[in-house]
């Protein structure tokens, strides 16, 4: 859904990425500090029920990712490794912001019920970019999807930010959106490469 934005979003990025190019910092150096920080500010602000506030800072650090891609694109850095480090590393941040919300509901959040959901939507959320991964390592074509991961992100941190101000509500509702939405484009991803795949043995 999102990401018909991106082109916007580029534009976004380019004065800060000017401002870290003109610093001389490499674009690794942006991507891994994005996800130490990510995975920081998850872990210590969301377990203690501090929502609105770690939604807050992981939103600026989140959506700022693109950052480090556009860096090297205005200093042709452009490279295999740079872009297998950036989705390796989201998978990082991704797996410790929804790992906290496992944390919070396991202790402060003090429910079983929506732990093992917001647990099932991380699985299925990490799911969700193994098959394109593992699909476009296969040389097949993996598009779309009813919630790619700017998508579960955004409802994420919208969830979080309204269950901080007190509309609790909207967290399990994020939740349990996720944990449908990432099943669905699972499935989805899984028939497009099913599609190709019985083209290609039958094309043999």
């Amino acid at each position: 859904m999102l990401e018909q934005f991106r082109g916007l979003w580029t534009k976004l990025m380019t004065p800060p990425a000017r401002l870290f190019i003109a610093l001389k910092v490499h674009p690794d150096a942006i991507t891994w500090a994005g996800t130490l920080i990510t995975v920081v500010t998850a872990m210590v602000f969301l377990p203690r029920g501090w929502l609105w506030q770690g939604a807050a800072l992981l939103l600026v650090f989140m959506l700022s990712d693109g950052i480090d891609g556009q860096m090297a694109r205005m200093t042709n850095r452009v490279s295999t490794w740079g872009a297998f480090l950036d989705s390796s590393l989201d998978r990082i941040g991704d797996g410790a912001v929804f790992g906290a919300v496992v944390l919070y509901y396991a202790g402060r959040g003090d429910s079983v019920l929506w732990a093992g959901i917001a647990l099932g939507a991380l699985v299925m959320g990490q799911v969700t970019s193994y098959v394109k991964a593992r699909g476009e390592a296969l040389d097949m074509k993996v598009v779309g999807g009813l919630a790619a991961r700017a998508d579960r992100v955004l409802v994420l941190l919208l969830g979080l930010a309204l269950a901080g101000v007190g509309l609790f509500w909207a967290l399990p509702v994020a939740l349990c959106w996720l944990l449908l939405a990432s099943t669905i484009t699972v499935g989805q991803r899984m028939a497009q490469v099913h599609r190709q795949a019985e083209a290609r043995d039958a094309a043999v």
